[in-house]
C-alpha cells in the first residue's frame, strides 16, 4: 500500500479513461470494527457497504476480502478516517496507523494508494440520528459504523469534486480568454 496526498489520489483517478475509473473505499477504523463505504463509479456518491470485525487474527481475511472487493468494484484506493487533532495526538490516531501499517504488512495490497481524510464527528453524527430509533445496540453499532465510513468518503468526494470544479473552471476560462484573443487577430 502506498500512502498519497488526498488530491493526488483523486487527480489520477481522473487522469485515467474514464470508461475505466475506478473507485474508491472509505474506512472508519475503529477498535472492534471497520466500517466501509464505497464511492459510485463516477466518485460523486458515497454508499454503506459493509462492517468488517477488526482482530490481529483476522488481519489477513480482512486483506482476502479488500483484494475480492478491489477486483469486483474496480477499486482504485482507500479513503481513510483519521482523527485529526492539532493539539495531541489521540490514541484514535495511533490505532489507525496501525491497521494500515499492519494491512500493508501483509502485502496483499501492494501498489494500493490511500490517503487520510478528517473523520471529524462522523461517528458522533450518525450515533445522534439513530438515538431516537432505540436499537438494539448491536444493530446500532453496525449502522453508525458502515455510516461513519460513508461520512468519511462522502466528505472526500465533496471536495475533491468542488476542487476539480473549480480547476475545470480556471481552465475553461483561461481557453476563453485565448480563444477571444486569437478571434480579434
Amino acid at each position: 500500500m502506498r500512502y498519497v496526498k488526498p488530491l493526488s489520489l483523486f487527480q489520477d483517478l481522473v487522469r485515467g479513461n474514464a470508461l475505466e475509473r475506478g473507485r474508491l473505499l472509505g474506512l472508519d477504523v475503529g477498535d472492534k470494527y471497520v466500517g466501509v463505504a464505497v464511492s459510485d463509479i463516477h466518485n460523486k456518491i458515497a454508499s454503506p457497504l459493509s462492517v468488517l470485525l477488526r482482530k490481529k487474527s483476522t488481519l489477513d481475511m480482512m486483506a482476502d476480502d479488500f483484494q475480492s472487493l478491489i477486483s469486483e468494484l474496480s477499486l482504485e484506493g482507500f479513503i481513510v478516517g483519521y482523527p485529526f487533532d492539532r493539539q495531541r495526538r489521540s490514541p484514535d490516531a495511533v490505532q489507525v496507523k496501525l491497521f494500515i501499517d499492519d494491512l500493508s504488512a501483509t502485502r496483499k495490497l501492494e501498489g494500493l494508494k490511500y490517503t487520510y481524510w478528517d473523520e471529524g464527528f462522523t461517528s458522533k453524527n450518525v450515533e445522534l440520528l439513530l438515538r431516537p430509533l432505540n436499537l438494539h445496540p448491536v444493530t446500532s453499532k453496525t449502522i453508525i459504523d458502515k455510516f461513519a465510513a460513508v461520512g468519511i468518503l462522502q466528505g472526500y468526494l465533496d471536495y475533491v469534486n468542488r476542487k476539480q470544479k473549480s480547476v475545470t473552471a480556471q481552465n475553461f476560462g483561461k481557453q476563453t480568454q485565448v480563444l477571444t484573443e486569437l478571434l480579434k487577430l
